[in-house]
């Protein structure tokens, strides 16, 4: 039986392959991870389903941005729901909230009915919501799985005081799973200091573009992103974390 969660965020087939390699028991499949990730093309999950043998949970988001989203928006996340579902997706990661900063129960309620009967992790959009406590209680209400979170900060070690709260709150009514800034170095630590034993990590490292020319006056998209820094995630980082927790768990 597994006593522990070690999943991991990936945007790449390559990325998909180190991670389970690595000992992740879980993937989140996305897309565009630099910029927070975004919905993963079709052809791309059938590359990945292919190729990795571990549960896929596909990330279901449609742009960039804040999670205040139009009818069109919603129409285009059920589709995308759909369409992964029949392309052997094990879950789906969503969010939605209103403008006041609570969960958007109304279009919650439509994407779990379109990714029925798969498990349903609520996503960090959490993090941007007013009352994390409330909102928990809405998230167990629609019989939603797991909730990703930081703690409502922008790196987890920071948020240990909201994530030790949170699965005390949870009291095995849903899982709290712990993101962003997961490393192995800090994974002990996190686990001692709130209880919880689910973890998200990108496990990342970059490699230079083997692009020789490289035009300085012209950039494809942020100019904060580097097109000549390529992000993967790295096996090594999810061996380290995969056994820190099987000592910690067994």
């Amino acid at each position: 039986m597994q006593t522990y969660l070690l999943e991991g965020c990936i945007d790449s087939v390559a990325s998909a392959i180190a991670a389970e390699r690595g000992g992740a028991n879980r993937l989140e499949v996305c897309a565009d991870l630099p910029v927070g990730g975004t919905t993963v093309r079709p052809s791309v999950f059938r590359q990945i389903r292919a190729r990795v043998q571990i549960p896929l949970r596909v990330l279901i988001r449609p742009r960039f941005g804040d999670f205040l989203f139009e009818e069109v928006q919603v129409q285009e996340m059920e589709e995308d729901i759909r369409t992964l579902k029949d392309l052997g997706a094990d879950g789906v990661v969503i969010g939605a909230l209103r403008p006041d900063g609570t969960l958007d129960r109304d279009i919650l309620e439509r994407l779990i009915r379109a990714a029925d009967p798969l498990p349903v992790t609520l996503h960090r959009a959490f993090d941007m919501t007013c009352d994390p406590a409330q909102a928990l209680e809405d998230a167990v209400a629609l019989g939603i799985e797991t909730i990703l979170t930081s703690g409502q900060r922008d790196a987890c070690v920071d948020g240990k005081e909201l994530l030790a709260a949170l699965h005390k709150q949870a009291a095995g009514r849903i899982h709290i799973m712990c993101g962003s800034g997961v490393k192995p170095a800090i994974i002990e630590d996190l686990a001692r200091a709130t209880g919880i034993r689910c973890f998200h990590m990108s496990g990342s490292r970059t490699r230079e573009s083997g692009m020789i020319y490289r035009n300085p006056n012209v950039h494809m998209g942020l100019k904060e992103i580097s097109e000549y820094e390529i992000r993967e995630s790295d096996e090594e980082q999810f061996r380290q974390a995969a056994h820190i927790l099987r000592q910690l768990y067994g």
